[in-house]
């Protein structure tokens, strides 16, 4: 893929305590925020967005870190460009505060932010809620978001912080005590459903994260687990980014069938449609 000329997204800001953040937007309906990965709002991640967007939904895509609409697929513009934006990207998320990396036991500041965007993007695009898409690095960044009501389809892709480097991190999510208490209870009172993507032997997000996950919400959290050989061998990179660089956009093929139960879940819970046959 080329660079993405952000043709069909308009730009705008938001403001909340003091920070102010770029975003692109795409569509009309409830809105979904989507959280992009490491190195940031790539031409996959936008892919993503304008299938979203076709759901009948407002893609709303905050730009946390990296340059949006740059490709970032080394058979196009080969490692050395790749490394490069990665390295740009982990920096500017190493030196900023309100990333946690490492810590179990929090949400990451950054949350806070999320939290007062979704509330702005309810109020102009309307609808019974908000949905969210964290995805890698932002992954549990949704579901620390859905302690607010307006939150009513948080989608986990991939979740990889805390990193995994031991096994205390390795089983656990980048969610306060206090935050996932109160997601627990949504799940117990309003049937909140929390959906969660990952490939099986991703060393970025291992098995015991989403074990977890089920012994905190029970059968309100519900996980799409992929074997490593659904992943598009096209992709240099190891299987990962589920809805994105990994996805085979083909029916019938398990990486695309993720994607329809995500906008599936958004279609049920934002637009009040019936669930589909083949999500």
């Amino acid at each position: 893929m080329a660079d993405h000329d952000l043709t069909g997204f308009t730009r705008s800001t938001f403001t909340h305590d003091g920070a102010t953040r770029r975003l692109l937007r795409r569509g009309t309906g409830p809105a979904v925020i989507i959280l992009a990965e490491i190195p940031g709002i790539t031409p996959k991640v936008l892919g993503f967005a304008e299938r979203v967007a076709a759901s009948g939904c407002t893609a709303v895509l905050p730009v946390l870190f990296g340059e949006p609409g740059r490709d970032t697929d080394p058979a196009a513009v080969g490692w050395p460009s790749v490394g490069r934006s990665m390295a740009s990207s982990l920096w500017q998320v190493c030196v900023s505060r309100e990333f946690t990396l490492l810590a179990t036991g929090r949400s990451s500041r950054v949350v806070r932010w999320l939290r007062a965007l979704a509330a702005a993007e309810h109020e102009r695009c309307g609808g019974p809620g908000v949905g969210a898409v964290g995805m890698c690095l932002t992954g549990g960044f949704a579901l620390a978001m859905a302690t607010d009501e307006r939150l009513v389809a948080p989608v986990l892709s991939q979740p990889s912080l805390p990193l995994a480097c031991t096994r205390s991190r390795a089983g656990a999510i980048d969610i306060s005590p206090g935050d996932l208490a109160v997601v627990r209870r949504r799940c117990e009172r309003d049937g909140l459903q929390v959906l969660g993507l990952r490939f099986r032997g991703d060393r970025l997000v291992p098995g015991d994260r989403f074990a977890y996950l089920r012994r905190e919400l029970g059968d309100a959290f519900v996980a799409v687990e992929l074997d490593a050989d659904a992943a598009n061998p096209a992709s240099a990179l190891a299987p990962h980014s589920v809805l994105t660089e990994h996805l085979i956009d083909e029916p019938g093929q398990p990486t695309r069938q993720a994607l329809d139960t995500v906008l599936d879940l958004f279609r049920t819970r934002l637009l009040g449609e019936q669930p589909s046959r083949t999500a």
